[in-house]
């Protein structure tokens, strides 16, 4: 009768839902910032994180020991845009990283006196600083890409500096590579990797491939997950570029793309245009973690995108499994590793 007992009360349990939390359960709910589109975070070798999103006219950044309430800590301003030249407008999808014992700032920025996409480019702020909230950010100037284009990212791979963006040709927005001769100079000129060919990358007179970030897959592959289609597209949602990772990077033929988006909007979950992605992990490295940003409505405007983060897993093959962008409404646990209550 015991092992009856104990039988029934083992089934009770794998039938709960899997998304059901302990009362007890430390959790949190997206957004975690309301006014955040472009999101970028950082996790430092210290653990500790750092998050940056497109303000428009400075640079911002946030830090914390927490992943999941870092917007609660103070963003500290640590540029703001000049009144003219060629960085003087529209500070878009800034992205901080740390090379070689000193810290880049990453973005994009416009020509207040011709502005658009023609003046449009990536440029690159350099601070020796061991805190990248104190000392001097020094004007390392524009990135020296043939194209101009936006959304400039860096990765390392086998002792190498490699250089994403999106370039713009023609009607198009391309996603191109190149390898770099330091944090701030390309080495070569850009390869284009992808040019939009599907419908979903494509919304009326606009066809965009945008925000590449490099992820490392489970099973020898590179991915470079990207944003398709335009920002004020409802369907602007996520693709996949995978290469091996003993190929040749530079090489357009190593990359495969997917033919469906990975990452979507949820109709049912009141999730729209989600997009502009970077990882990160959990403060004890055991989960993979998906920055992004949505809208809560289909508003058919690059407006009203906020900042929000979900653990994904991995597929048999070792691909990235992304879900479904969650509702607003859903409890999610916090970061395996995270202390809920932080002294910031």
């Amino acid at each position: 009768m015991c092992h009856l007992l104990l039988a029934f009360f083992i089934y009770l349990l794998y039938q709960q839902p899997a998304s059901s939390l302990r009362a007890d359960t430390p959790t949190f709910t997206n957004p975690i910032l309301s006014e955040g589109p472009d999101p970028w975070v950082y996790k430092h070798t210290d653990g500790t994180y750092y998050l940056m999103v497109t303000r428009g006219n400075r640079l911002d950044i946030w830090k914390s020991r927490s992943l999941s309430s870092i917007a609660k800590s103070s963003p500290v301003t640590v540029w703001k845009k000049p009144d003219t030249g060629p960085n003087s407008r529209d500070i878009w999808a800034p992205e901080i990283h740390h090379i070689s014992g000193k810290w880049y700032i990453y973005y994009t920025a416009t020509d207040a006196k011709n502005p658009g996409d023609g003046s449009r480019y990536v440029f690159v702020l350099e601070n020796s600083s061991k805190d990248p909230l104190q000392g001097t950010w020094t004007d390392k100037g524009k990135v020296n890409t043939h194209y101009s284009g936006l959304d400039g990212s860096i990765f390392t791979h086998k002792g190498k500096l490699y250089f994403l963006y999106s370039a713009y040709i023609g009607p198009q927005s391309v996603l191109c590579i190149a390898p770099m001769r330091n944090p701030w100079t390309l080495a070569a000129p850009e390869v284009i990797l992808a040019k939009p060919t599907f419908d979903w990358e494509k919304h009326k007179e606009r066809e965009i491939l945008e925000g590449p970030q490099l992820l490392k897959g489970k099973k020898n592959t590179l991915h470079i997950i990207y944003s398709a289609s335009a920002c004020w597209d409802d369907n602007y949602s996520l693709g996949m570029l995978t290469a091996l990772s003993t190929s040749d990077l530079l090489d357009p033929q190593t990359w495969k793309k997917a033919a469906r988006p990975v990452f979507s909007k949820s109709i049912e979950n009141k999730v729209f245009g989600p997009g502009h992605n970077s990882f990160t992990t959990s403060p004890n490295g055991t989960e993979d973690w998906i920055v992004y940003h949505g809208k809560d409505t289909a508003n058919g405007e690059c407006t009203n995108r906020s900042t929000r983060i979900q653990k994904f897993t991995w597929k048999k093959d070792g691909t990235p499994d992304f879900g479904i962008p969650v509702a607003t409404s859903t409890s999610l646990k916090i970061p395996s590793g995270e202390i809920h209550t932080q002294k910031r």
